[in-house]
């Protein structure tokens, strides 16, 4: 089998399968020989930063000797993303190796009347049997979508649980309230784990506070107090930690996102953790200069960025960070896929920005939102001229083309980010 052929039978599986119970992803794991328990797992939720969490985690570990595997989503142009170990994606021929170990337990599954495990199932399986064949020590999980009922939560006994920053969004499968949201993303709380979570709003705060409280454990909540940014470079954000164990000198970040400190806030407090207070902030602050985390606020052509902000409150976050970089000129490249509240993404956009022009484009998938209605949506909230056109590819041409000295931002769907970075390859 080649790398092309499983990723198209993964991409496959949702036309004949259907989500899943947790129990099933259970037993899914006890086919594997649940490979996840001889890893100690970090396991992070929310609803903007879990990926971010999980990337500083993953580097910091990795600088104190530990090895690690890495497991994220979605992917931005090819499915290796999701699965690293050691700091790398693994190769074609190690991800056809893994796909094929773990379809031979599905086949086996299917045999004895068990459904065929999902998408994410797949890669949750395939992602936690690479890590346990490559004998990493730890192993940093994100959460797909929610916590309590996500595949990811079948892992028993991680050894810290994180919750970032938790806002509105999936609402038709989480909840209409920050209540109902963060009651999901909490459920991935265990008993005799501790859990770190950034500060929200009081409603989402309680939830968490008293999901910890129920079962009895260390429950850290990580203020707005705890960090203060304090300038933008050009590609970097430096930010200073208030708890003297981190030291009284600045920390820096391979991005200029403000929400990025908070993210790296919460990781350090998991490696304090884990670490058990012993643990060497100096390497720490080492590995997270150094970290990656591609599309968010990540520069892919001269003054062309692009960003993983596909909700309100990422939107918020993300106009932000604009603002803080100081005056300049901008242009928005903009789409979104049909569930998302894309009438109030627009209308933040266009009373925070203040771009020159706005672009939106069709995304290539079923759930795209029509870019006509988009540029509806956007001529209710700006005067400013609004250009569609069908495709990405058209998309990133037009703003190129008439780019003049401008900085492009490109945001709404990690989907746009993921194409518009495979087409920045090709230039």
């Amino acid at each position: 089998m080649t790398y092309d052929e499983a990723v198209d039978y993964i991409l496959n599986i949702p036309k004949f399968t259907k989500k899943n119970s947790l129990e099933h992803t259970r037993q899914f794991l006890r086919f594997l020989g649940n490979p996840e328990r001889e890893l100690k797992v970090i396991h992070v939720a929310g609803t903007n930063g879990k990926g971010s969490v999980c990337v500083y985690v993953e580097a910091m570990l990795r600088s104190e000797g530990k090895s690690a595997g890495l497991f994220v989503s979605p992917h931005l142009v090819r499915m290796n993303e999701r699965i690293r170990i050691r700091g790398e994606q693994i190769s074609d021929r190690e991800f056809v190796r893994v796909f094929e170990k773990v379809m031979e337990k599905v086949r086996e599954m299917e045999r004895q009347g068990f459904p065929h495990p999902t998408f994410f199932e797949i890669l949750f399986g395939m992602a936690v049997t690479a890590f346990a064949d490559a004998g990493v020590e730890y192993a940093v999980l994100e959460t797909g979508l929610g916590g309590r009922l996500d595949a990811t939560n079948a892992v028993e006994h991680p050894a810290v649980t994180a919750i970032a920053s938790i806002g509105m969004d999936h609402r038709e499968i989480l909840g209409d309230t920050l209540e109902q949201i963060a009651a999901e993303k909490a459920g991935i709380l265990k008993k005799h784990v501790p859990v770190f979570y950034s500060e929200g709003a009081e409603a989402s705060n309680r939830v968490i506070e008293e999901r910890a409280a129920g079962l009895g454990i260390s429950c850290k909540k990580i203020g707005k107090n705890a960090f203060e940014n304090l300038r933008i470079e050009h590609k970097n954000i430096a930010f200073s930690c208030t708890n003297a164990y981190y030291g009284t000198t600045a920390w820096k970040l391979h991005n200029t996102g403000l929400y990025q400190a908070e993210n790296a806030v919460l990781a350090l407090e998991v490696m304090r953790s884990l670490t058990g207070g012993s643990g060497r902030p100096h390497l720490w602050k080492e590995a997270l200069a150094r970290a990656k985390w591609e599309g968010r606020m990540e520069e892919i052509l001269p003054g062309i960025y692009i960003d993983g902000a596909h909700n309100v409150n990422a939107v918020q976050r993300f106009a932000e960070s604009v603002h803080a970089r100081g005056p300049h000129r901008k242009a928005v490249l903009f789409s979104a896929v049909q569930e998302k509240d894309y009438e109030e993404m627009t209308a933040c956009l266009c009373r925070s920005l203040d771009a020159d022009f706005y672009v939106v484009t069709h995304l290539e998938d079923k759930r795209a939102m029509d870019a006509e209605k988009l540029a509806e949506a956007f001529a209710r909230y700006t005067d400013r001229p609004v250009e569609v056109r069908k495709s990405p590819r058209e998309a990133l041409s037009y703003v190129r083309k008439h780019q003049d000295g401008r900085t492009v931002y490109c945001l709404g769907s990690l989907y746009l980010a993921g194409m518009l970075k495979e087409l920045a390859r090709e230039l």
